[in-house]
C-alpha cells in the first residue's frame, strides 16, 4: 500500500501539471466569435449598461469621449494600411508617405492571421461577444467604436477579424485580444475617417466596386506571453 502511494503522488502531480499545461494552450486559442456580414449591426445600444472582458465585469460600457477628429486633405496617393505585430505597431500611408504611426494591441488569445485583407464595411458601432466561460475568456463588448472589418481570399468576411477602438484595456504594445487589431479609440477614430470605404455622409458603410475598402497587409509574429 505505502509503494503505491509513492507512485500515486507523481503521478497525480503529472496530472495536474498536464491540465494546467492544457488549459493555457486551450487560452492561447479561445478566438472570437465569428459575425453574420448580412446581418450586422452599427446600432449604437443605448441600453447598455456593462461589458466584460475574459470573465471580468466592468464599470463603464462604452467608450462616451467624442472627440475633434482632424480630417486629412484629399489625396490621389493609393492608400494602405500596415501592421507589424512584431512590434505591436500600425502605420497608415498615402503613396510612400506614412501619415499615422500608432501602438496596437493583436491576438493574445486567438491568432491575427498575417497576409493582405481589404477592409469590407465600416461601423461606427457594434457589438463583440465571444471566448469561453470555462477559460475564463469570455466578453461582450458593445458599443466597439470604430470597426473596420477586413478579409481576403483566405479569411471570409465571416471570420470578423477588424481594426476597432478600444475602451476595456489601455495595454497598447502588447498582444491582448482574440485576434483583432485593438487600438486607443481617439487613434482608430482619425484612422476609420481616414481609411476607405469613403463614409459618403454617413455614420458606416460597407465597401463596394465604386468605394473600395483601403487594403491592409499585416506581417510579423506577436510576441508571446
Amino acid at each position: 500500500m505505502r509503494r503505491f502511494k509513492l507512485l500515486l503522488f507523481p503521478a497525480l502531480f503529472l496530472l495536474a501539471a498536464v491540465l494546467a499545461g492544457t488549459s493555457g494552450i486551450l487560452q492561447r486559442f479561445s478566438s472570437q466569435a465569428t459575425v453574420d456580414p448580412k446581418s450586422i449591426t452599427s446600432q449604437f445600444d443605448s441600453q447598455a449598461t456593462g461589458a466584460v472582458f475574459n470573465g471580468r465585469w466592468l464599470t463603464f460600457p462604452y467608450a462616451t469621449e467624442e472627440y475633434a477628429y482632424q480630417v486629412l486633405g484629399e489625396t490621389s496617393e493609393p492608400k494602405r494600411i500596415e501592421v507589424d505585430l512584431t512590434n505591436q505597431r500600425l502605420y497608415a500611408y498615402e503613396g510612400d508617405r506614412r501619415v499615422f504611426d500608432f501602438l496596437i494591441s493583436s491576438g493574445k488569445w486567438g491568432r491575427t492571421p498575417t497576409g493582405t485583407f481589404r477592409i469590407w464595411t465600416k461601423l461606427r458601432y457594434t457589438k463583440m461577444e465571444g471566448g469561453s466561460k470555462v477559460l475564463r475568456t469570455y466578453y461582450y463588448l458593445p458599443n466597439v467604436p470604430f470597426v473596420m472589418y477586413f478579409y481576403n481570399d483566405e479569411i471570409p468576411k465571416w471570420r470578423g477579424f477588424g481594426l476597432h477602438g478600444t475602451y476595456w484595456h489601455s495595454n497598447f504594445g502588447h498582444p491582448m485580444s482574440h485576434g483583432c487589431i485593438n487600438m486607443r479609440t481617439e487613434e482608430a477614430g482619425q484612422l476609420y475617417y481616414w481609411a476607405q470605404p469613403d463614409l459618403r455622409g454617413k455614420g458606416s458603410i460597407l465597401a463596394g466596386d465604386d468605394n473600395p475598402g483601403t487594403p491592409v497587409v499585416i506581417y510579423g509574429e506577436a510576441p508571446s506571453g
